[in-house]
């Protein structure tokens, strides 16, 4: 874990959170900015910076982050469909540094690309 990172400290229980689920290898709380009446993150223990920097030996993990999401997002009232959301990175949008899988739902989501 990281000292500097707020996820880390949010895994530490040194700032709060809105826990939805926890696990020994994940955590996943409710944005504290949401952007759909569902927006929920998930994120590893495992301090891991961005997607790119994941292993062979994170893909364990990921998976499970995956597995997650649907079962979560209905827990929390998404029972219509969700987006996913993997910001990776300062050009992918990324603000905070440790990998985090945003989930929101719970209306219909305007479409990201124009085709």
């Amino acid at each position: 874990m990281s000292d500097d990172c707020i996820f880390c400290r949010i895994i530490k229980g040194e700032i709060p959170c809105s826990k939805v689920y926890e696990d020994k290898e994940i955590l996943a709380f409710k944005d504290i900015h949401p952007q759909a009446p569902v927006h929920f993150l998930i994120i590893p223990k495992k301090h891991i910076a961005t997607l790119a920097d994941a292993t062979l030996e994170d893909v364990p993990v990921l998976g499970r982050m995956l597995e997650l999401a649907p079962r979560i997002a209905r827990e929390q009232g998404a029972s219509e469909g969700f987006r996913t959301i993997i910001n990776t990175g300062r050009h992918g949008g990324q603000e905070v540094y440790h990998l985090h899988l945003h989930v929101l739902g719970g209306q219909p989501m305007p479409a990201l690309l124009k085709y």
